[in-house]
């Protein structure tokens, strides 16, 4: 019986070993882009996908909407890791991190171009201490250290929605709000697929905006320890971060 239960749990921890990794993601240019069925390729979808073939780590690419990715993560039932997300001290609770796969220009504001509410070359904070105008903001998202923490602070008006970027973009579009916090790389592409002409909308660039956020690969408790060291070794050979 011993010698049963014994292979049992050799079968199983095989098993658990061979186990896929969920990689999770959603449809966003010029981030993610579904290649073919399983092929996702993009600014942070391809180096991703180039460390776990090229380490021969087990995988699978799911597409799921980015406000379950984190409900999942956290769950922890199972092997996930969530890809091309910002780093913070809530996430690092229940995650574990790689080093960073990419690094974003620095954020923008994007606006209706009629808006004469809002313009570039002010602080971040004074726009955001401007109740006159109100930012629309995807919940349970972070938007970065440095732009949390000013949200936080200064506790600006506000509509929060948990929609992706595209629907935001409509929703700007119709009036629900002043404007949305952007990356650069997404804001033009964005705008073409919503069905829009760039023209109807205006960057707000500010002027004490640091240097874009890195992205990483953040993976569920679940995943061994092992597989971040192999992700890190293949990221500092092959990604270069500005």
């Amino acid at each position: 019986m011993s010698l049963v239960i014994g292979l049992l749990g050799n079968f199983i921890s095989t098993s658990e070993a061979n186990e896929p990794i969920r990689l999770l993601y959603n449809e966003r240019p010029p981030y993610f882009l579904t290649a073919s069925p399983g092929v996702v390729t993009g600014l942070t979808g391809t180096p991703a996908s180039f460390a776990f073939q090229q380490l021969g780590i087990p995988h699978i690419w799911e597409k799921i909407p980015s406000i379950r990715q984190m409900n999942i993560l956290q769950k922890n039932k199972g092997k996930v890791c969530l890809v091309g997300w910002f780093k913070n001290s809530a996430r690092e609770k229940f995650s574990k991190y790689t080093k960073p796969i990419y690094r974003d220009k620095p954020a923008i504001g994007l606006a209706l171009f009629s808006n004469i509410n809002i313009e570039s070359d002010l602080s971040l904070k004074d726009v955001l201490q401007n109740k006159k105008i109100s930012l629309l903001v995807k919940k349970g998202y972070s938007y970065g250290k440095y732009i949390d923490d000013l949200i936080r602070e200064t506790n600006p008006s506000r509509v929060a929605v948990s929609v992706e970027n595209l629907n935001m973009v409509h929703m700007l579009k119709v009036e629900r709000a002043d404007y949305i916090f952007m990356a650069e790389e997404e804001a033009n592409g964005l705008i073409r697929k919503a069905n829009f002409s760039v023209d109807e909308f205006k960057f707000i660039r500010f002027s004490d905006m640091p240097a874009g956020n890195k992205r990483y690969i953040l993976c569920s408790l679940s995943v061994e320890d092992s597989v971040i060291e192999k992700l890190n070794t293949w990221i500092e050979k092959n990604v270069v971060i500005q």
